[in-house]
């Protein structure tokens, strides 16, 4: 894995990281977890959330931070934090929320999602002035036992869009 290079994503990944993260979604719930997604909402999902003009949109966003495992140019991975968002009676936007941990298929087991996670953590601490927050897809038990390994522990429930379709997702919290 020393070809492998971590760094801070830039504008000029937007393109990259909206087919990396459309890529990663379909491949995990849709065809991993099989979620039943109708098309329309899918599709209307997958174009909000990774789009370029989205995804460039979200790399500008204040106080938030990215990062890209690439090799020869192409990206594997990439994680994202930022001020939290879930809805949480005891979240407050001054917290520090892991929105998204992804890692391609072709790169899982390279130990990718680890380190951008320990990346991710030392950042968040860094940039927080509560506790640590994730959310998690309620049925995403490998992702629960890995977060559960760095403290989170589950604080409550919601229903993440995607499209009209709503995931159940569980809130984690560590601090």
């Amino acid at each position: 894995m020393t070809d492998v290079l971590i760094r801070p994503a830039t504008a000029d990944d937007a393109t990259a990281l909206g087919e990396l993260g459309r890529q990663t979604f379909v491949d995990t719930f849709v065809a991993g977890f099989a979620i039943p997604y109708p098309a329309d909402d899918l599709a209307a999902f997958l174009d909000a959330s990774f789009s370029p003009e989205a995804t460039a949109k979200k790399l500008k966003e204040p106080g938030a931070a990215w990062w890209v495992a690439e090799r020869e140019g192409r990206l594997l991975a990439f994680a994202n934090a930022g001020p939290n968002t879930l809805p949480h009676p005891d979240g407050r936007a001054s917290h520090a929320e892991l929105r998204r941990l992804y890692v391609s298929q072709d790169a899982q087991g390279l130990g990718l999602g680890t380190k951008l996670l320990a990346l991710s953590l030392d950042w968040m601490e860094a940039h927080t002035d509560g506790p640590l927050w994730i959310g998690v897809w309620s049925g995403n038990h490998k992702a629960q036992k890995l977060y559960a390994a760095h403290g989170f522990e589950k604080a409550g429930e919601y229903q993440y869009p995607v499209g009209r379709w709503l995931d159940d997702e569980f809130i984690l919290r560590r601090g």
